[in-house]
């Protein structure tokens, strides 16, 4: 482990899919690195001293205001969720989309302007469609990432 603060992983977990959080659980177990799952809904999560969870009250992004008030700086956020995304980075830490993309300092103004403007469009009729399902490929490029992220931290 590096000098640094203990990261956590938070999970979005209403919206990710059960394919991530299972790559999440191997991470968790295998490198030691401390797994919080946040939802409205319960579920079940495997039985283990790194894996937690979080239930919030029901309601528009409780668990997302559970998310960014709870996370430090270094931490990680696995979501899809942009704002989510903007408020752990303004605490320093992280996001990771569950296709991979990660989400920084660097990018994630051009990311809120994004779907600021897809909301507009959406609001003003416009057809925009939701997102494709989930691929083998998006599956590994979360993989990848997700090691690149913790062998950064030490783990």
């Amino acid at each position: 482990m590096s000098d640094a603060p203990a990261m956590r992983i938070w999970v979005d977990a209403d919206a990710c899919p059960r394919v991530v959080k299972d790559i999440l659980y191997r991470a968790a177990d295998k490198r030691g690195v401390s797994l919080v799952l946040v939802a409205n809904s319960r579920f079940a999560v495997p039985k283990s001293e790194r894996i937690e969870f979080l239930q919030v009250g029901s309601g528009f992004d409780k668990a997302d205001e559970a998310i960014i008030h709870l996370a430090g700086d270094g931490d990680l956020v696995v979501t899809t969720d942009i704002p989510l995304a903007a408020g752990v980075i303004e605490k320093g830490g992280t996001g990771l989309s569950p296709r991979g993309e990660v989400f920084t300092a660097e990018n994630i103004r051009g990311r809120l302007t994004m779907r600021d403007f897809m909301d507009e469009l959406r609001g003003s009729g416009v057809m925009t469609g939701g997102p494709s399902a989930l691929r083998p490929k998006d599956r590994q490029e979360f993989s990848n990432q997700l090691d690149r992220l913790l062998r950064a931290r030490g783990y």
